[in-house]
């Protein structure tokens, strides 16, 4: 049977296996309140349900699973003076995080194509991760004034530090090998495998032993996903990401950068357009992260800073350049890293 409570999302039981199929493929099923509303309903009805035995999480299009959340209609409730909305937005999304990660029962989730931002909130914290060669991962929140948010910084704290600043200061969109290495996938299928297999993992959620049969079925589908070539790279930057402060750490880039390390001048190039508070908000709340580690601490933190974040100008002016008027020329306030000045999230970001 399938249910749409939100015209861009289906619900679906089929078997033993409840699905989630994002349906706004125009968008690549960037995720809005509606559709954020949808997924906890059915994940929380499922919770009691004991016909349903493992959670499918999908989208349609061929795009990718989901490029994120729907800032843009979130920049128009600041925009509108509707704070109540904004807020509600990320209290809902990281809520949804919170839930698929300590889900009781396992979810799986395909992570064909761009899966970014909020895809990753929403997937990554599954139990299984299914990426294919097309997939491509990133955290690009420093290009529109925000940070590093959906809980990713309570799987990246198991990843090491300087490959996971790499990933988050950058926004690099990374591949599978990348992706896997750094904990925020498990596996790569070949992507024309995947219908099978869907098949197939629907047939796992009847077994007698269920995540028994989705480990047993994913080994001997998984292919090899190749290097890690962004973290190869990265690698070479490690002594770089020891660095206090943002401002410390791009001083350190652009002087190697001059000296002509070609990954340095990549990262610098990267950074360039970057808003600056973003990025000293993403280093300072990793950091702050790998001490708390906990999924709930960590969207405990993610809500503080998202309800402040939000709300500035950078946001509102990182959306309009990227996302709005798309020309790509965001003007941040400020605009160095020396007048940066995180107090606007209180006391809440501890270096």
């Amino acid at each position: 049977m399938a249910d749409r409570l939100s015209a861009e999302i289906e619900i679906a039981v089929d078997g033993a296996m409840g699905i989630i199929c994002l349906d706004r493929p125009q968008a690549i099923n960037a995720l809005n309140g509606a559709m954020i509303e949808t997924i906890k309903k059915a994940l929380y009805d499922w919770q009691t349900d004991d016909k349903v035995r493992c959670v499918l999480i999908e989208g349609r299009g061929e795009k990718g699973l989901c490029a994120g959340g729907d800032v843009r209609a979130v920049r128009a409730a600041v925009l509108d003076g509707d704070i109540e909305a904004a807020h509600g937005f990320f209290a809902a999304e990281y809520e949804m995080n919170g839930l698929i990660a300590t889900y009781a029962k396992p979810i799986i989730a395909l992570q064909d194509g761009i899966v970014m931002g909020g895809g990753i909130g929403l997937s990554s914290h599954a139990r299984y991760r299914i990426a294919t060669p097309t997939s491509r991962f990133a955290m690009p929140e420093a290009a529109i004034g925000f940070f590093c948010d959906v809980g990713v910084n309570a799987i990246l704290a198991r990843a090491p530090e300087p490959r996971a600043l790499a990933f988050l200061l950058s926004g690099q969109a990374i591949e599978a090998a990348d992706a896997i290495a750094l904990g925020l996938s498990d596996t790569m299928v070949p992507q024309n495998y995947l219908p099978q297999l869907r098949r197939r993992l629907i047939d796992c959620a009847q077994a007698g032993e269920v995540d028994t049969a989705i480990v047993s079925t994913l080994q001997g589908e998984s292919i090899d996903p190749g290097p890690a070539n962004f973290l190869s790279f990265a690698d070479t930057l490690a002594p770089v990401f020891s660095a206090s402060d943002i401002g410390g750490l791009v001083a350190e880039l652009e002087a190697l950068a001059e000296d002509g390390d070609p990954a340095a001048a990549a990262m610098v190039h990267k950074f360039a357009s970057s808003c600056p508070t973003s990025l000293a908000v993403i280093l300072t709340s990793h950091r702050q992260a790998r001490r708390q580690r906990s999924i709930k601490a960590v969207l405990a933190l993610d809500l503080v800073l998202a309800k402040a974040m939000c709300l500035r100008p950078d946001f509102a002016e990182g959306v309009r350049a990227l996302l709005v008027d798309k020309d790509r020329k965001p003007v941040w306030s400020p605009g160095s890293y020396e007048a940066v000045d995180l107090g606007f999230a209180g006391n809440v970001l501890v270096s």
